[in-house]
């Protein structure tokens, strides 16, 4: 799929489950003086999920099925979003991370597995930067640390820009013209992370992104090398919607790195282990 395509359905397709999803049962709780909408499906170890700009919970309709029959899973949809009530002021990420740790004190659960997607993979890294109690383990997809042309392809950000300035006046003054305005504002004004500040990570994360994505591979591959106890995965001929697009894969790729514990890797010694093993299973045939 072209990048512009991809842009597309980034910036419509979590407006459009919205519309077409069926209202799941769920519950509120009010923080900061939001009222958020959540859901917890399944039984077992807690797992968060945490949706993109302009999104939901149910932009996780892919994984829920799968993720359910294994995990607890919680799905918020974030300040100005989905069920949830709209917030004074501006978004910024780190109050969306303190959202989080918030309806994690509500229920008291933690520390917790966290699935962030897009907007909602900057939300996992700061949680586990702003709450490192409350996270066990983070999976971060296709996030950015600015929103700039060193982080984001520069067709991205025309996007959103021309998405900003087509707002007619009169939507504006609407509570969804409010929202699309407020939250395509969001995608140009933040994030402003610094690569050194992913040191303070101590949670095992695992960094995924497409080769195709609307985030650069390189910004992708600095985030991975800065995070102390990082793994890396990058889909190949995939998009930003890789979640949607393949969950077979992208499922399996997350489960594996919750279920599996987590080693670091030694280049040269985990390299020379693994020829050892490959010859001796060639000396037994």
């Amino acid at each position: 799929m072209p990048r512009t395509a991809a842009v597309c359905l980034v910036l419509t397709l979590f407006a459009s489950t919205i519309a077409t999803a069926a209202d799941p049962p769920g519950q509120f709780f009010t923080h900061d003086g939001v009222k958020f909408y959540y859901e917890i499906h399944g039984r077992g170890e807690p797992l968060l999920l945490v949706h993109g700009n302009g999104g939901s919970s149910a932009d996780f309709k892919a994984q829920m099925p799968y993720f359910r029959k294994r995990y607890r899973v919680i799905a918020m949809d974030s300040r100005d979003q989905g069920r949830s009530s709209d917030s004074a002021g501006a978004i910024t990420y780190e109050k969306m991370a303190d959202d989080l740790a918030a309806l994690l004190d509500h229920l008291e659960v933690g520390p917790v597995n966290v699935l962030g997607w897009s907007d909602g993979g900057i939300e996992a890294l700061l949680l586990a930067m702003r709450h490192p109690g409350k996270v066990k383990k983070v999976a971060a997809m296709a996030a950015n640390l600015n929103p700039t042309e060193e982080a984001v392809h520069p067709e991205v950000i025309a996007a959103a820009k021309a998405m900003l300035a087509n707002v007619p006046a009169v939507a504006r003054e609407t509570p969804q013209g409010r929202r699309e305005v407020k939250l395509t504002q969001l995608l140009l004004d933040e994030p402003h992370i610094e690569l050194t500040a992913l040191s303070a990570i101590v949670a095992p994360t695992l960094i995924l992104a497409s080769d195709h994505d609307v985030i650069r591979d390189e910004h992708t591959v600095a985030i991975y090398r800065h995070i102390p106890n990082a793994q890396l995965a990058i889909f190949p001929n995939a998009t930003h919607m890789v979640p949607f697009d393949e969950p077979g894969a992208f499922n399996a790729a997350v489960d594996r790195f919750f279920r599996v514990p987590f080693v670091k890797k030694d280049r040269v010694a985990d390299m020379l282990t693994s020829l050892e093993r490959l010859r001796a299973s060639q000396n037994t045939k």
